[in-house]
């Protein structure tokens, strides 16, 4: 097995001790499944103190932060290991964070993680596959099983729940039917954990392969009303255009089509936060624009600006950084700028002010809007992406003509103030807004050309 083979002789060490060592949760369900293994979870009938003194030889770092729970960790070289001694765990029903008791055993230890497969282990000094429950079968069938009673492990940690939705999206499994419905009935105990654990877990889930089947768990189980309740209340509209059956289907179509494009569009990119979040959120604002026309028609005017207000306080309520929360709020009030030129022939100020108004976003907004088509008729999404390629075009014909992802006046504060015999004011600061407004709509000018107008727009002010 590769993995013993990084960690050297830190498992025969382990042994000559008179210890266990054990790999433990999702790296052994990851190794049965073929999935790439990123990290150790190392577990043993040793205490921290002995964890501690029989890693010291090993390692070249060490820390103990964790040594309330029983956690030691190390570094050697490049592999990085946390080793936890067998744990019990009794929960107080206001906390989700555990009363940590030591164990002796591997199968204790095992009883208390969250879903069966991530409850096998591997004993490294002698590869013996352990398998208590018998879970292997749950692992075949690719489905999500708590090992005790799931309401119980759901009243002790509630942010199981969450992770359960997430494992459906990273694994592609199914919860069982008492799964689901113990997250039906206790949805409520997932207000006691904190926003920054939920953000963690829906980010997981979000930069996942799959985030859908995540998403409508979260959604059928209520968990997503307590935690993301803007994603839920699209199901209850109707969009405009009658392409989908509702709002929410068409959101996460855009979600798809978004993932889709991180790896088929230029420049491509890695699984990209931000984009997928400005994808699942992009329409939240249409709940509360929704307007019936004369006709039977509905409109949802300004959904984008109402949107990335919802947005924004979502994301702070959930602990979001600033920049996140900027760049997902920016890429919701853009996502319509596209359409608001018709037939997409686009003038040079058009695209300089697409351009700047998108700033560092304007790659995930090509993306975005791209995304956000989602008509079935092939001729008029055709028609669309044609129009989106001919505005990328202008963009790259534009940048090399003059510098256009940092557009500025064509004279600076000082000049501004010398030849009109100002001092630092207001008055600087609007005669250099207009001359920003002027090199917009008609691309770079001469110092002389810049001045003359300059002078003009002042003379009008006096």
């Amino acid at each position: 097995m590769r993995l013993v083979g990084m960690l050297g002789d830190l498992p025969q060490r382990f042994a000559d001790a008179g210890f266990d060592l054990c790999l433990v949760g999702g790296p052994v369900r990851d190794l049965m499944l073929g999935r790439p293994v990123n990290d150790f979870d190392l577990t043993t009938n040793a205490r921290p103190d002995d964890i501690e003194r029989v890693m010291k030889p090993w390692a070249s770092a060490m820390w103990d932060v964790g040594r309330e729970f029983g956690t030691i960790g190390g570094r050697r070289g490049d592999v990085t290991v946390e080793i936890t001694t067998y744990r019990s765990e009794h929960y107080d029903a206001q906390s989700r964070k555990p009363q940590v008791d030591f164990g002796d055993s591997l199968e204790g230890d095992l009883r208390r993680r969250d879903f069966t497969v991530n409850a096998m282990a591997v004993r490294l000094t002698t590869l013996e596959f352990v398998d208590p429950f018998g879970r292997q079968a749950d692992l075949d069938a690719q489905v999500l099983r708590t090992p005790g009673t799931a309401g119980d492990s759901f009243t002790d940690d509630p942010l199981r729940m969450m992770r359960a939705a997430r494992f459906c999206s990273q694994l592609g499994f199914l919860v069982t039917p008492d799964v689901r419905e113990a997250m039906i009935e206790h949805v409520e105990r997932i207000d006691i954990v904190s926003a920054e654990r939920v953000r963690d877990e829906l980010c997981k889930l979000l930069l996942s392969p799959d985030p859908r089947w995540g998403l409508e768990l979260l959604v059928v189980t209520g968990l997503a009303q307590r935690v993301l309740p803007e994603v839920p209340a699209l199901a209850l509209e109707i969009d405009e255009h009658h392409r989908h059956k509702d709002v929410y289907e068409h959101s996460l179509t855009v979600l798809e089509q978004a993932i889709e494009l991180e790896h088929t569009h230029e420049p491509t990119s890695q699984p990209d936060l931000v984009l997928r979040l400005a994808a699942l959120l992009h329409d939240i604002g249409k709940p509360r624009t929704r307007k019936f026309e004369a006709g039977g028609g509905v409109s949802f005017h300004h959904h984008e600006v109402v949107g990335a207000r919802m947005a924004r306080k979502r994301m702070q309520a959930l602990r979001f950084s600033n920049d996140e929360i900027d760049a997902v709020c920016l890429l919701i009030e853009l996502h319509l700028r596209f359409h608001g030129y018709g037939s997409g022939d686009w003038t040079d100020s058009a695209v300089r002010r697409y351009v700047r108004d998108a700033g560092e976003q304007l790659v995930r907004l090509h993306k975005l809007t791209r995304a956000d088509c989602t008509t079935r008729n092939q001729r008029k999404a055709a028609q669309l992406r044609a129009t989106y390629d001919n505005l990328e075009e202008r963009i790259a014909e534009l940048r090399e003509q003059e510098e256009l992802d940092a557009i500025r006046p064509d004279l600076d504060g000082a000049q501004i103030m010398e030849i009109l015999g100002l001092s630092p004011g207001p008055t600087v600061g609007k005669a250099y807004k207009f001359l920003l407004e002027l090199r917009l709509d008609k691309g770079p000018l001469s110092a002389e050309e810049a001045k003359t107008a300059l002078l003009q727009w002042w003379s009008q002010q006096s």
